[in-house]
């Protein structure tokens, strides 16, 4: 009862928080948000830009992967590798990532440095360079990442070939990093256009965590980023996923050893209340070594040398998918009828109050140790922002967690985790 009861109280603080945040949209469309954090000298500034692998089309698969690249590639002020070596000078860090919704360029760094950061941010935000021999290189670059990643790599081809399977009329069809034949053919003219709309002010919302005040954020704001004008916005889009009327299977045959299983199902977008819901699934079934399928494959049977599972929070209705890494000398077959029969049990019966509160345990403290690091705090803010299109969702999501019931489990376990709605991938070692 006493970590019941700490919750209860960080709960508490949580709301507290809910008004320190300050928004503000600058007259080009950048959204901006700033929470005031002076504990240490320090500030996140997060810019997300809501371009992914969803908003490209046959022919240019992995071209936002390939601008989370080429924006460290030097501007019209900034020159090659110095974002890099200018924010170093100034003590800070950085990084970026893309997904299938979003690129999200990440700075970490001294108060002391935040008007270099906002002027080398609006520099590459409107002036990126399009050098060909640097473009070449860094296609180089991607392509290698793809072969270390996919290629070469037996859960990435594994995990590729289950998305391709499960979705095939969504862009979420093709994989974040591209297709090889795309990534050797993006045109100047492809990349240009993919620019021009996807990193414009009007797609993007900016947060800022830590060591400043509104005002500070405000004046750099309209000195640096509001003169930058806002762009035609990415194509709306528009197909959905048909609803999957029976079972798919892929088989892929690769040289390895030990066989990998991932079982997909289609769920709902981020904004869905049973979203919440998954996420407790997920908790219940593979957090931890007391979780149901850690247990069972894993520990009692030793069918298993290792189960997870991911529920995804995306802009529109993705996958909760497990992976199963069976024992020498299993037999597949046998751990995805162990994951088959969880399933069902969760199905069919409710989930004791206890195992319920462990579950909802685990994913507060998650959530919570996120949100004590200015870092933690920018990220998700950012991401409740573009996903469930309102940041103060954040300051809810812990009571949204503690409302989910044993009857809730059940009805979402019944109404995604069927055989008509899953999507089963295998790869199958070969010794040569």
């Amino acid at each position: 009862m006493r970590v019941f009861f700490a919750f209860l109280l960080l709960s508490g603080v949580l709301a507290a928080q809910r008004n320190d945040v300050k928004s503000h949209t600058l007259p080009n469309g950048l959204k901006v948000l700033i929470q005031e954090d002076h504990n240490i000298p320090n500030v996140a500034l997060y810019f997300f830009y809501t371009i992914g692998s969803r908003n490209e089309r046959p022919g240019i698969t992995g071209i936002s992967h390939f601008f989370e690249h080429m924006m460290f590639n030097g501007a019209q002020k900034y020159g090659p590798k110095q974002f890099d070596n200018e924010m170093e000078k100034a003590g800070g860090n950085n990084n970026a990532y893309t997904s299938n919704d979003v690129t999200v360029y990440t700075d970490w760094f001294p108060n002391t440095a935040l008007e270099l950061m906002f002027d080398m941010e609006a520099d590459r935000m409107r002036n990126l360079a399009f050098d060909p021999k640097i473009i070449e290189s860094e296609r180089g670059v991607v392509y290698s990442e793809r072969r270390t990643s996919v290629d070469n790599n037996n859960t990435g081809i594994l995990y590729e070939q289950l998305r391709a399977a499960a979705f095939t009329a969504h862009p979420y069809h093709w994989p974040v990093v591209g297709w090889p034949s795309d990534i050797e053919g993006w045109t100047m003219d492809d990349l240009r256009a993919h620019y021009k709309t996807g990193y414009a002010p009007n797609n993007c919302v900016m947060v800022v965590v830590g060591d400043v005040t509104e005002a500070q954020v405000l004046a750099l704001s309209k000195k640096y980023l509001e003169p930058i004008p806002r762009q035609p916005p990415p194509p709306p889009v528009r197909t959905k996923e048909p609803e999957q009327q029976g079972e798919r299977r892929v088989t892929v045959r690769k040289r390895a050893q030990l066989p990998i299983q991932l079982v997909g199902f289609h769920t709902p977008d981020a904004k869905n209340p049973d979203t919440i819901v998954l996420d407790v699934i997920d908790a219940l079934l593979t957090s931890g070594q007391s979780s149901r399928l850690y247990s069972r494959l894993v520990d009692r049977e030793q069918l298993a040398l290792n189960v997870g599972a991911r529920a995804e929070h995306s802009l529109d209705p993705g996958l909760f998918y497990f992976s199963i890494n069976p024992r020498t000398g299993i037999d597949p077959a046998r751990t995805e009828k162990a994951l088959f029969g969880e399933l069902d049990h969760l199905r069919t019966t409710d989930v004791p109050d206890a195992e319920l509160r462990k579950a909802k345990n685990q994913l507060l403290t998650q959530h919570y140790k996120q949100l004590k690091t200015i870092a933690g705090r920018a990220n998700l803010l950012g991401t409740y922002e573009v996903f469930e299109g309102d940041y103060q969702k954040l300051f809810t999501s812990d009571r949204d967690i503690e409302a989910v019931t044993p009857a809730d489990v059940k009805r979402v376990a019944a109404k995604y985790f069927s055989e008509t709605n899953r999507t089963v991938a295998t790869l199958i070692p070969e010794a040569k």
